[in-house]
């Protein structure tokens, strides 16, 4: 049975509670049911009618969603875990559970009636912002689904901007519509014709603009995962970017806002880490968005000194010869590239990076080359030159085909085939311009980017020429950030992907698929850090460890009762002292007579 005093700690740390006094918590703790659940049970299925809402004390759930009729299987929607919650938003709406939930272990909840919620929000009414930050986050990442998210990854808040931002960036649009409606005007007072077809032409580009303007409100996002702040921002055609922090490189959890902010419920929460800071403009409900992130971030603090303190549990019974039991660690995100499913639907994309080698991969190390289109780039003079000697060589070649008293070989005064002069010219003008484009290919293929497990490497050389290269070691890097700029970069999926590493700054330039290599560099950053905390803290633990077994195994001669000598051993303990005295310090008469 969980004590008051438990539950009301448990519940003083979840969001959803934040500005309740501990008194006001207690008497919530007190009408929640605990409810102890093997694995594998269901705790509620999809359709049912919602009964109340669940607080997870203990243990991991899994939340699922069946397929539509026909389809077999069901698709998975998230992990939760200690300290999350559900059942929410089927309470707010009033309408059946939309999801199935299934403990994946041993677990306890804490389960509060559909009357006693209801009771609930009408007793604390600044609650309900709470929970619908919550459930508007929810909704917002069950329809968008982020494929390079980790396999045990869950999305906790997800945003927009507010709605104001849009509605300013449609002021323009709207108050650019004056335009065609005066040319309307025009053209129905005067009968001309003109105005109408201008008129349309500007009301379809002031249409397409506004409609723009929305779709690129709607691509931006601010997420907060179980491991990661994101914030992911596009610009359709012409910018694409993705910025992310490990929850444990957080500082501080702030918030900015201003008069019309505070009126309309909105702000900036500016996330600092060690380099910087992630700032989440224009947020709805700025103050329970930052409580959410402020608690997975003090969530993951929490877990790591717990995982420490295992680590030093296994290390003690190791020494001892007991039994060590490992926890289950979380997987890290994966290595998506983003590019891998249009390559499968494209045979073009398939050759040309084949051909070409964009991403190479040879055990811990992986090798980037900058995008074909920038090998394209630097060819196109002397292909030019080469296209415009095959051209004449082809024209030439087909005027001798149509010419009946020449052709391409023919007979001199000797006898003997003897090619066409200028063919054979032009042939040999190919030379030099093929030799540029190799030259330009192998400079090309001499500029790489390098990760290896220890290290990232930025390659310059020239053919023939210098080599100039830049390294830092993986675990000193401090943020990553990607960047596609202008419609190439968007079509053609590649940008660049800036690393921060102390005062400079290394750039993996003009790479396919940034998201993807930005992904590849923070999964060895985070494996090598990992790694590499595990091992100080292993000698650490070692030493320790080898301390306190030590004292485990003589720990009955430390507890051994101590032995005070007897009266008669004190009593002649102090005579000796005391006739020692005597002989060191002699008194007057000590001698007497003889």
């Amino acid at each position: 049975m969980i004590e008051i005093k438990e539950r009301v700690f448990f519940l003083n740390k979840i969001h959803l509670f934040g500005g309740l006094k501990e008194d006001q918590l207690a008497g919530i703790a007190v009408e929640l049911e605990e409810r102890t659940l093997p694995a594998e049970s269901v705790v509620f299925e999809r359709g049912v009618k919602a009964d109340g809402f669940y607080l997870i004390y203990k243990g991991k759930v899994k939340v699922t969603r069946p397929r539509e009729k026909g389809e077999k299987g069901e698709d998975f929607l998230a992990w939760l875990q200690a300290g999350d919650y559900f059942g929410e938003e089927a309470l707010f709406e009033n309408r059946n559970r939309s999801a199935t939930i299934r403990t994946v272990e041993d677990s306890i909840v804490l389960f509060l009636s559909r009357r006693g919620f209801e009771n609930l929000l009408k007793q604390y009414e600044k609650l309900k912002p709470n929970f619908l930050v919550a459930i508007k986050s929810r909704k917002l990442a069950r329809a968008t689904r982020f494929k390079w998210l980790g396999p045990k990854e869950s999305v906790y808040f997800l945003a927009r901007r507010h709605k104001i931002r849009l509605y300013q960036a449609l002021m323009g649009p709207f108050f650019s519509l004056l335009i065609p409606i005066a040319l309307f005007g025009w053209a129905f007072l005067s009968g001309a014709v003109t105005p109408v077809a201008v008129g349309g032409l500007l009301l379809i580009m002031i249409l397409l603009w506004g409609v723009w303007q929305a779709i690129d409100w709607s691509n931006d996002y601010y997420i907060v995962t179980n491991q990661r702040v994101v914030w992911v921002e596009r610009v359709i055609g012409i910018y694409d970017s993705r910025q992310e922090v490990p929850l444990s490189t957080i500082l501080s959890v702030n918030v900015e806002t201003d008069v019309v902010g505070r009126a309309l419920d909105y702000g900036n929460v500016a996330v600092r880490t060690f380099v910087g800071k992630i700032q989440f403009d224009y947020v709805d409900h700025p103050n329970q968005a930052a409580d959410m992130i402020r608690e997975y971030w003090e969530r993951t603090k929490t877990s790591g000194t717990q995982a420490q303190k295992d680590a030093m549990k296994n290390a003690i019974r190791s020494k001892l010869g007991l039994a060590v039991q490992k926890a289950p660690r979380d997987e890290l995100p994966p290595i998506h590239y983003e590019d891998k499913e249009v390559q499968k639907k494209s045979l073009i994309r398939i050759v040309l990076s084949n051909l070409f080698k964009l991403r190479v991969e040879d055990g811990g190390t992986v090798i980037y080359r900058k995008h074909w289109f920038v090998l394209l780039q630097q060819a196109a003079r002397p292909l030019t030159f080469l296209t415009g000697v095959m051209i004449l060589m082809g024209i030439r070649l087909w005027a001798l085909a149509q010419s009946p008293d020449r052709a391409f070989l023919e007979r001199n005064a000797l006898g003997t085939l003897r090619p066409d002069t200028l063919v054979v010219l032009l042939a040999f003008l190919t030379l030099p311009f093929l030799g540029w484009m190799v030259w330009e290919y192998i400079d090309w293929k001499n500029d790489i980017f390098m990760v290896t497990p220890d290290e990232i490497f930025d390659i310059d050389k020239t053919p023939l020429g210098t080599e100039e290269r830049r390294s830092a070691q993986i675990e000193s890097i401090l943020s990553t950030e990607y960047k596609r700029v202008g419609l190439r970069g968007y079509l053609l999926n590649y940008g660049t992907v800036h690393i921060t590493v102390g005062g400079t700054k290394l750039e993996f330039q003009d790479v396919l698929d940034p998201a993807g290599v930005q992904a590849d560099i923070n999964r060895r950053r985070m494996v090598r850090l990992a790694k590499k905390s595990e091992d100080t803290a292993n000698v650490e633990r070692e030493r320790m460890a080898v301390w306190l077994a030590a004292y485990h195994q003589n720990i009955s001669e430390f507890d051994a009762p101590v032995i005070v000598p007897h009266n008669d051993d004190q009593t002649n303990a102090a005579q000796a002292a005391e006739l020692d005295d005597d002989n060191n310090n002699p008194q007057p008469g000590d001698y007497g007579e003889a």
